[in-house]
């Protein structure tokens, strides 16, 4: 049975009864934690246009490649784990893409030790979001999304906060924070969780005799890269400020090539030269558009 048709979200309340769009589905169901596909197709409708550019460095089963295959999108795909033929393994702070070469980018991030992720000692997702080392880790995934969006360009953050142990972790506070740092805040939107668990009495039973509240929302962090970046040299490297430097300050001088700081060095010492085209599967066959796009 089809999906309801989809229509854009107007307010900060996102909500839509089902994980997919259409009368198939976008990414793989049996993938746990995977980003609800009319989410993706929301933020794409709302920050590009056919043809552009979108990069999801976290991106497991390829909800995204599919959403963007589905409105005429250019869908990139990485992550420590593939679990798509299109998804390309690398690590989310240090994506193999030319500084400024992106026009939107999504990430739906891990957010505690609840599921089971690569194993891999270097995947954030073996982090406990109760330490720093988690936070500091997704801090160079926001500084990663900064040196590969152009300037004027989007990027957004998908999260939960989580309760565990008696402490909750305000993961989506804490982010907005930390984004606010670096970009131009667009917007934070709540998106209601259609998650299954949520259905289940035992797990209201739980909340109720030990005093604790399910996760019912999701944030949905919109933030954009300034216009400014490329003029005051800041569009590649590492950011040094949100806020654009005043004339004749020490941060309105140039600095190194055209467009932005020194190109940031890849961990071996090779510098980053892949454009985000190229690892785009032009031959793989688009999906037909599902009705209700403005695409």
């Amino acid at each position: 049975m089809p999906s309801p048709k989809l229509s854009l979200q107007t307010t900060t309340l996102w909500e839509y009864p089902s994980q997919h769009y259409g009368k198939g589905e976008q990414g793989s169901a049996d993938y746990r934690g995977a980003t609800p596909s009319w989410v993706i197709w929301n933020l794409l409708q709302r920050y590009t246009q056919e043809g552009e550019v979108v990069v999801d460095p976290m991106c497991g089963s390829g909800t995204t490649l599919d959403v963007c295959a589905d409105t005429g999108r250019e869908g990139v795909g990485f992550d420590l784990q593939p679990h798509h033929p299109g998804v390309v393994e690398s690590d989310a702070r240090d994506l193999p893409l030319e500084d400024s070469s992106v026009d939107f980018f999504f990430c739906d991030p891990p957010y505690g030790k609840n599921l089971k992720y690569s194993g891999r000692k270097e995947c954030i997702g073996e982090l406990d979001a109760r330490d720093q080392a988690y936070f500091d880790a997704m801090k160079e995934v926001f500084e990663e999304a900064w040196r590969v969006l152009k300037p004027g360009k989007c990027a957004a953050f998908y999260v939960c906060d989580v309760w565990t142990r008696q402490l909750m972790v305000p993961i989506g506070t804490h982010f907005v924070f930390m984004l606010n740092q670096i970009f131009e805040m667009v917007d934070h939107i709540a998106v209601v969780r259609g998650n299954k668990d949520l259905d289940k009495g035992n797990y209201h039973k739980a909340a109720e005799e030990t005093n604790f509240f399910l996760r019912g929302f999701n944030h949905l962090i919109v933030v954009r890269k300034p216009e400014w970046a490329e003029d005051e040299g800041e569009a590649g490297g590492r950011p040094k400020s949100k806020r654009k430097p005043q004339d004749g300050g020490e941060g309105s001088r140039k600095r190194g090539r055209s467009g932005g700081g020194p190109q940031k060095r890849r961990r071996g010492g090779k510098p980053k030269g892949g454009r985000a085209s190229d690892f785009v599967e032009h031959e793989r066959p688009r999906r037909k558009r599902r009705p209700g796009g403005r695409s």
